[in-house]
């Protein structure tokens, strides 16, 4: 037997390497196990300047209550309960998300301002009018039914509430050179800027606007509740 029978081929090796690679893009959509909290720590830091951006173009009153969907690693939870005295609750569907979002927001919890659960977008645990505000960073690309989804968030809001959607990919020409099989793998769902205020539009929403950064390919929305 030579000394190469016990070693892994450079196709064995490719094949292993190409099948985490694709095991850890999976978990951009629904994060599990430890390489889920990989995605989660490595997504809190990555999408820090979205985020800001997206907040930028937010009003967030003193006392509005707000939901994120999608949490993840509950960042943006967390970065909400700095600007309001309101409660903020964080939702995601994925176990492992909301645990690390718990450990992330682990004094604002104690102290009776954040909750986090498990759940989905397409039947979220609220009454109706809970809420003056419903974010979603980096998550609308995964929603089951996306016009119903955002019908879902209506139903929650507040009279004169805000939607708030904050992507870092948008539809245009260069989409496909960007994202490569991502789209196809994680089953996305990508809108270009006018996609995404029409369908808000249609989902009920009034007022609607949408920013763009010329420098990069983020795009964010609001739209208010009559």
């Amino acid at each position: 037997m030579s000394a190469n029978d016990n070693q892994m081929s450079d196709k064995d090796f490719k094949e292993i390497k190409e099948k985490e690679s694709d095991e850890l893009v999976l978990n951009c959509r629904k994060p599990e196990g430890e390489l889920g909290e990989k995605m989660i720590q490595r997504m809190n830091k990555s999408h820090e300047n979205l985020a800001q951006w997206g907040v930028s173009h937010l009003n967030v009153c003193e006392d509005d209550d707000i939901l994120d969907i999608g949490c993840g690693g509950g960042v943006n939870v967390k970065r909400f309960a700095g600007m309001t005295n309101g409660k903020v609750y964080g939702i995601d569907y994925s176990e492992t998300s909301v645990k690390e979002s718990e450990k992330y927001n682990k004094e604002e919890i104690e102290k009776g301002q954040v909750k986090i659960l498990q759940g989905s977008v397409s039947e979220l645990p609220f009454d109706d009018e809970s809420f003056d505000i419903v974010s979603g960073f980096e998550t609308i690309y995964f929603w089951p039914d996306l016009l119903n989804d955002f019908k879902e968030i209506h139903r929650v809001l507040k009279k004169d509430g805000a939607i708030f959607i904050c992507n870092e990919e948008r539809k245009d020409e260069g989409l496909e050179e960007r994202m490569g099989n991502r789209i196809e793998l994680l089953d996305m769902t990508i809108l270009s800027e006018d996609e995404l205020g029409e369908m808000l539009a249609e989902a009920g929403f009034k007022d609607v606007t949408t920013f763009t950064n010329t420098k990069t390919t983020y795009l964010c929305a609001i739209g208010r509740k009559e």
